[in-house]
């Protein structure tokens, strides 16, 4: 090369890809270049996926660069963003929802939850200040105050699809509801500590091989 080229990187997150698959910069980065090797870098190979990677494993960002210095000498590498890219081995799936597992779920987390509302309504004793609020309303008392108990119960439901930002299968905003936060806080922690295991691996090999050469 006459001029040094420069290629911009920015890896991503994570990834999925099958078993005994080949794994390319194209796939764990964006990538943007002026010269004309866009395509030779998106094909260039990083890795092959092998049986004792187990299900998940890190492609750093030494390793593109080293990569990309092996493969185009003279290209200059700038790097944006995450130091490493999650990858995730697995099968493709056909994607067929599990009928039964799905309506087993459903299940356990309707009773579930209605057993939680029940019994925070008996530590409360809830029935005694319903009916102590109908008393106050109506000037009587009511043994089963319906009146309250069936807007209240409503009400209950309608909360919960407002609180959820969900109303049936459309969103009142694009803001996140409680739930997607939480897991998405709880997938941050997953990938941090897999990261983390997996350049711990990493140093481990790199010391045993140092100590057996």
């Amino acid at each position: 090369m006459e001029k040094s080229s420069v290629v911009y990187v920015r890896m991503r997150r994570r990834i999925v890809v099958p078993p005994d698959s080949v794994i390319t910069l194209g796939q764990v980065a964006r990538l943007v270049t002026e010269s004309g090797h866009e395509q030779q870098l998106r094909r260039m190979p990083l890795h092959r996926v092998r049986p004792e990677d187990g299900s998940m494993l890190v492609i750093d960002m030494l390793q593109v660069v080293k990569a990309v210095r092996e493969a185009l000498p003279g290209m200059t590498v700038e790097t944006f963003g995450e130091p490493h890219v999650l990858i995730e081995v697995a099968p493709a799936s056909e994607g067929k929802p599990r009928l039964i597992l799905l309506s087993l779920a459903w299940l356990m987390l309707f009773f579930g939850s209605g057993m939680a509302l029940m019994n925070f309504h008996a530590d409360v004793n809830m029935p005694a200040v319903q009916r102590r609020i109908t008393e106050l309303i109506v000037g009587r008392q009511e043994r089963h105050p319906w009146l309250f108990q069936i807007p209240y119960s409503l009400g209950v439901g309608l909360g919960m699809l407002l609180f959820f930002n969900r109303l049936l299968r459309k969103r009142r905003s694009d803001e996140p509801n409680p739930l997607e936060v939480e897991m998405f806080m709880y997938q941050e922690n997953v990938n941090h500590y897999i990261i983390t295991e997996e350049y711990r691996k990493k140093h481990d090999e790199e010391e045993a091989r140092d100590r057996g050469g």
